[in-house]
């Protein structure tokens, strides 16, 4: 078992990536020992020495695919196993692949990692959750243009494929497990919210396309977000004391912002998610 350090233990998802080491860093400055949860443990490892030479913290590397269900539950197992509580959990991995593909288990992969693979985990998770966790996930502002559909979680063939639709559905459906799960877990002082950080210049955002990819480069990232300025509002959620009892809210621009109704509303699509959801992870043989 761990030792759990004065402010406690935070999980960030992709905690390598462009947002996720911002994440990694400002926890760890703040007094947490931080779990770095990442797909290469070797890749990621020179940013938890970059990380560590500048906060001096304590920061676990731990590998996982979150496009693969047993290795969520294996990686979830150990989370357990060695810390007794969990006090932040970021869901912040994300992908945006330019070509279809399924993940390990048959799934739509970016369905797999954005959504189900955070729902799973977060789920498995639960058990070492207290009084004042804080959880936030990583939505997008192209989760107004997604849709929750029977098929959604099945693979598209290259030609229906289309990656923003594939990407906002995969986010609206971390908006409405927030929804759920925040309802749920509201009477355990879990808070649960999610976090829209505009367009933000981080590697995800690739047309695969040397010349469109370079003009991307000079004429579209240099009027976005940075990953410090995308990073700001997840922190915010996370770690700000006026929002310690805040939960199943969107934060954007480092605040709370109203609920589009026609999403929060539609408890016919909350529930077709929340079937199709269970339905994998029961065919799986993953109790939650």
């Amino acid at each position: 078992m761990e030792n759990i350090s004065s402010k406690g233990v935070a999980l960030v998802t992709g905690a390598d990536g462009g947002m996720g080491r911002i994440h990694v860093r400002e926890l760890s400055r703040a007094g947490y020992e931080v779990i770095m949860a990442c797909i290469d443990a070797a890749a990621a490892e020179p940013v938890r020495e970059s990380v560590l030479g500048e906060t001096g913290g304590c920061i676990h590397l731990m590998q996982v695919d979150l496009g693969n269900l047993g290795d969520i539950v294996r990686f979830a197992g150990e989370v357990r196993s060695r810390f007794p509580a969990l006090h932040i959990l970021l869901n912040n991995a994300g992908v945006l692949p330019s070509k279809s593909r399924a993940s390990a288990d048959g799934v739509e992969y970016t369905m797999a990692v954005n959504y189900l693979g955070h729902f799973t985990l977060t789920h498995l998770l639960h058990p070492i959750m207290v009084q004042g966790t804080r959880i936030v996930s990583m939505i997008s502002i192209a989760y107004s243009i997604g849709k929750i559909t029977p098929d959604l979680f099945a693979p598209k063939s290259q030609r229906k494929y289309n990656r923003f639709t594939a990407y906002g559905s995969s986010k609206l459906a971390l908006y409405y497990f927030m929804l759920d799960a925040a309802e749920a877990w509201r009477d355990e002082g879990i808070r649960f919210n999610v976090s829209d950080p505009n367009i933000v210049s981080t590697g995800i955002i690739r047309l695969d396309n040397v010349v469109l990819d370079k003009l991307c480069d000079w004429f579209f990232r240099p009027f976005i977000n940075t990953p410090e300025q995308g990073a700001a509002t997840m922190l915010t959620a996370a770690l700000d004391p006026e929002y310690r009892d805040v939960t199943g809210k969107i934060f954007k621009n480092r605040r709370v912002v109203e609920h589009k109704k026609r999403f929060q509303n539609n408890l016919e699509q909350r529930k077709l998610l929340r079937d199709l959801s269970l339905k994998i992870l029961q065919d799986n043989h993953i109790g939650i």
